[in-house]
């Protein structure tokens, strides 16, 4: 279990990354023998990322659902990403057996979306949690300031920081 930090925080990414969101879902449950291999052929391909940290992937982080899984991916540039899809080993291997014996036969689905992020265009925050997501990627560093509030966090101006009631509860 991964250690809670007390307080408020938030990322900071040195300049534009890409956010990548891939997943699958089991559209019939018991069709084992063509899901399953789907869902194993994730991890062989994350181990080679983290090995190979000069592919450009930075980190992820699985969240599961009765019928599937989607990880949420940190990656440099979209041409690393796309490089990877193409010419990664593991990852050609995974899709050309998914195509082979699964294709288009609706038994399981996959799907992704890719996100650009320019420099300065993300905001977040985690309050009294772990280090996750893009502060697990990035750096994670206290919410004050300048990074107080979402407004402040994308640069503007004006936001007053986070009100706190007179009257507690």
């Amino acid at each position: 279990m991964s250690k809670v930090i007390p307080g408020r925080f938030t990322a900071q990414m040195d300049g534009s990354f890409v956010v990548f969101i891939i997943g699958m879902r089991v559209n019939k449950l018991w069709a084992l023998h063509k899901w399953l291999p789907v869902a194993k052929a994730m991890n062989p391909m994350l181990q080679e990322l983290y090995r190979n940290p000069e592919l450009g992937f930075v980190d992820a982080s699985f969240h599961l659902s009765w019928r599937g899984v989607t990880l949420i991916q940190y990656w440099k540039t979209f041409e690393q990403l796309e490089h990877y899809a193409r010419h990664g080993a593991t990852h050609l291997e995974a899709w050309r057996n998914f195509n082979k014996k699964v294709g288009t036969g609706g038994v399981v689905g996959i799907y992704h979306e890719t996100y650009l992020i320019p420099e300065g265009n993300y905001e977040c925050v985690y309050n009294n949690m772990p280090i996750s997501g893009l502060a697990k990627a990035g750096r994670h560093v206290p919410a004050v300031g300048k990074r107080e509030t979402a407004s402040r966090r994308l640069g503007r101006d004006g936001e007053p920081a986070v009100p706190t009631p007179s009257n507690p509860a």
